[in-house]
């Protein structure tokens, strides 16, 4: 139980840490960024760590843009959506794993080694 606590209060750090990055960010990224970042969740599965390893990529590819001083949208694109589908796309998602019960459960069921 001990370790459990040790992580979360290590997870609540770490992304504390994050955000604080994002928050150094100029307004239009940071925006954009947390746009993005609610969008993501909807497709988290578990403990979301796969959805944290894409954002901090993202943040590195921000922070990389606003040294440049491109606008944000110069990184996304215009279409935002589209971009983070492709982000979440290797992420494990909800819709995955509905995909994948949905068939288990009918092989369980009627599958040809029944």
């Amino acid at each position: 139980m001990m370790e459990l606590f040790k992580k979360l209060i290590g997870d609540k750090k770490e992304y504390k840490m994050m955000m604080a990055r994002v928050d150094a960010l100029p307004e239009d990224y940071q925006f954009v960024f947390k746009k993005i970042q609610n969008y993501m969740w909807n497709f988290a599965t578990g403990s979301g760590m796969d959805m944290l390893n894409i954002q901090y990529e993202l943040i590195e590819l921000f922070e990389g843009g606003a040294a440049e001083g491109r606008p944000v949208l110069d990184i996304t694109g215009d279409d935002v959506a589209s971009f983070a589908d492709e982000l979440v796309a290797n992420a494990k998602t909800y819709v995955a794993k509905y995909r994948e019960d949905l068939n288990q459960s009918i092989q369980n069921r009627l599958g040809k080694n029944k």
